[in-house]
Order: C-alpha cells, then sequence, then structure tokens
C-alpha cells in the first residue's frame, strides 16, 4: 500500500508501496522506488506512539528533503530530518538516520548504513555494506570501498564518542576498520583490511594491522594508472 501524507510535497515519481511521512519534499525527476520509506520519525517520538499506525507515524515525522535527479531504490529507510541534495543515488536497503547529510551526485551501495548524525560531501562513491557512525564525517570525492567499517566509541559501550574525518579526495579500501577519532588526510589512502588506530597524513598510503605509511598517493596512482594502461587485473 502506497501512503504519501497530505503535507508532502511530491515532484518527483512515487511508486507504489512507498511510505512517505510529514513534510517531506521530494525534487523534481527524483524516482523513490517501491517499499521506500521517507521521514521516518527518530526513536523518541516512536516510543511515544500510541497506535503506530501511519498515520500517527506521518503526524509525529518532521520529513525529510530528497533533491531533484536522486534515485531512491526499493528498502531505503530515511528518517526525518536527513537531507540528500540533487543526483544523490541510493542502492537497495540502504539506512540514513536522523541528522545525516549526503552531498550533489553521491552514490551509496546497497546494505550501507548511516547511522546517526554523519555528513557526506559531494561526488562520493561509497560502496555496499558501508558502516558510518554517529558523528562521522566525509569530504568531498572520496571513494570507500565495500564492507569498510568506521568506530565512534575506542572503548564500547562508553559516553565517550569521537568522530572521524576522512578528507578530501581520499582512498578507503574493501574491508578497512577506521578507529574512533582517527583524521584521514586529504588524498590518503588506506588499503583493503587496514585498520587505522591513528592519523593518517594528507596523501600518504597506509596499509597493514595497525596501518603504518607505506608510500604516497602519487605513487598509488602511478601505479594505477600503469595497471588500467596495460589491462592487466
Amino acid at each position: 500500500m502506497t501512503f504519501v501524507g497530505g503535507r508532502a510535497r511530491i515532484s518527483g515519481t512515487v511508486l507504489p508501496g512507498a511510505v512517505v511521512l510529514g513534510p517531506t519534499v521530494v525534487g523534481e525527476r527524483s524516482l523513490i522506488d517501491s517499499f521506500a520509506t521517507l521521514g521516518y520519525p527518530r526513536r523518541s517520538k516512536l516510543l511515544e506512539l500510541k497506535d503506530g499506525t501511519l498515520e500517527e507515524l506521518d503526524a509525529v515525522s518532521a520529513g525529510c528533503h530528497i533533491g531533484s535527479w536522486c534515485l531512491i531504490r526499493r528498502g531505503c529507510v530515511i528518517y526525518e530530518d536527513v537531507r540528500l541534495m540533487d543526483g544523490v543515488e541510493l542502492g537497495h536497503n540502504v539506512l540514513i538516520r536522523s541528522g545525516s547529510l549526503v552531498g550533489t551526485n553521491t552514490k551509496i551501495g546497497t546494505g550501507s548504513q548511516l547511522d546517526g548524525e554523519v555528513h557526506v560531501g559531494d561526488g562520493c562513491s561509497i560502496q555496499s555494506n558501508v558502516y558510518l557512525p554517529h558523528l562521522t564525517r566525509v569530504g568531498s570525492n572520496v571513494f570507500i570501498g565495500p564492507g569498510a567499517s568506521v568506530m565512534n566509541d575506542r572503548y564500547p559501550p562508553s559516553d565517550r564518542l569521537e568522530g572521524v574525518e576522512i578528507g578530501d579526495g581520499a582512498v578507503i579500501g574493501s574491508g578497512a576498520l577506521i578507529v574512533a577519532g582517527v583524521r584521514i588526510g586529504r588524498g590518503a589512502v588506506v588499503a583493503a583490511g587496514a585498520v587505522v588506530t591513528r592519523d593518517v597524513p594528507e596523501e600518504a598510503v597506509v596499509m597493514g594491522v595497525p596501518a603504518r605509511i607505506v608510500g604516497s598517493r602519487s605513487e598509488y596512482d602511478a601505479k594505477r594508472l600503469g595497471i588500467l594502461r596495460s589491462g592487466r587485473r
């Protein structure tokens, strides 16, 4: 059953089975696929619900903002107070919680989570099953490989949460783990499977457990370009 609340402003297309709550805005030429949910209320509001009907959810939701030319695939859940800028594309079953911001033309793969207030810049490519917790900040033109994870608590469970910052143009390899409070410098590269426990300087390449500097971004780019030109895998 499709549900679009009376306060929503829809300029794009909402397919059958989607749920749009509160004063959610959907921009021109955006597509909301079946069984996606927009404007889902935060936890504090859910705990105060009496009946849990869609009408009640709609009444308490503050809505979210979806820009123009966005693609929200089946199974995505976007909480209230989330803002997706123009051209954002989500795979299936992406979860984005309240307070998050996703920049223009960023793509987020299937099963990934922005689990709290997370800010992501423009032109990023976040692959499938990536986990970004509360307070994570990702710059523009960042690549994050499949299954990479970020922490925000060094000694869980605790109340001392520290966000991770990933600078513009950084590359985070598949399965990498970045520990709470770490800063990844502009243009840095984190190798697949690395565990990053300390700050990474700009343009550095790190790998290993724990991650250590093994080269520079210029060396990495030269090797990558050589492989691409040669056609080798």
